[in-house]
């Protein structure tokens, strides 16, 4: 791949970027404008280059897991149920360490911070992380994409159109899963007993629905690989905008 744009395409690299980069923009725009007391530039453009960071150890992970599942598919328990290691792959070795990834960046990066002053920063600063992590992704799949095409209206064309289906897609689902996750978060910030109980609530349901999203569309036939992860965007987003309603009247300091 780095052969191709070293060779064709280098002086499109700010492009990629720059595509790759726009569907968290557009959405950190219209979340940013949700909050009725704005948050700081400065804190806000940290969490987003440490989601960006954090998918480097993600992937990593990701990469060592899948390689370790590959050593057991022999095994005959593999072999009889030929779709665990399908359901482990995508609902634990990426959805878990995806969304576990990103609320790390928050955990260590501004929840303990006098900032989160109210319920809400809670849940936009896990949709600001989630932003910087999908962009990296857009700009990785933007590069597999157009590996191998060499004509500039079919880079433009197949650019365009992996954008455009990962911003309402995958890029969408990262912000709704961990705006979930915030959600239970900021409930937990009034449930200092159930804490722990409440962020791993949200972390397995978000993980639950970022893998079904993922596992529906690689594995089920038509039209359940459509109309499931449709499904999974619409419940989200419809809990997503009322609960996002009702944290902004709950005043008060969030200390977890």
């Amino acid at each position: 791949m780095w052969e191709f744009v070293s060779k064709m395409q280098y002086y499109l690299l700010p492009i990629y970027i720059l595509l790759g980069i726009l569907p968290s923009s557009v959405w950190l725009f219209y979340y940013l404008n949700k909050d009725l007391h704005p948050e700081p530039k400065k804190m806000i453009l940290k969490i987003f280059f440490y989601g960006s960071i954090v998918t480097l150890p993600v992937f990593i992970v990701q990469i060592g897991s899948a390689w370790l599942l590959e050593r057991f598919h022999g095994i005959p328990f593999f072999i009889s149920y030929p779709i665990v290691p399908s359901l482990l792959k995508w609902f634990f070795i990426i959805a878990l360490t995806e969304e576990l990834g990103k609320y790390i960046v928050v955990k260590f990066g501004v929840l303990n911070s006098y900032l989160v002053d109210e319920p809400l920063d809670i849940m936009l600063y896990m949709v600001v992380a989630a932003l910087g992590f999908g962009a990296v992704e857009n700009i990785l799949y933007l590069f597999s994409s157009l590996y191998g095409l060499f004509s500039f209206d079919s880079i433009v064309i197949t650019a365009i159109a992996v954008i455009f289906i990962r911003f309402v897609g995958a890029t969408f689902l990262h912000t709704l899963c961990s705006g979930l996750v915030g959600y239970f978060l900021a409930m937990a910030s009034f449930h200092g007993k159930k804490k722990v109980l409440l962020t791993i609530c949200g972390l397995s349901l978000a993980a639950i629905l970022h893998g079904l999203y993922n596992f529906s569309i690689t594995a089920w036939p038509w039209p359940f690989n459509v109309i499931t992860p449709t499904m999974v965007i619409l419940a989200l987003a419809l809990f997503m905008l009322y609960d996002f309603d009702q944290i902004k009247k709950i005043k008060g300091i969030c200390k977890l």
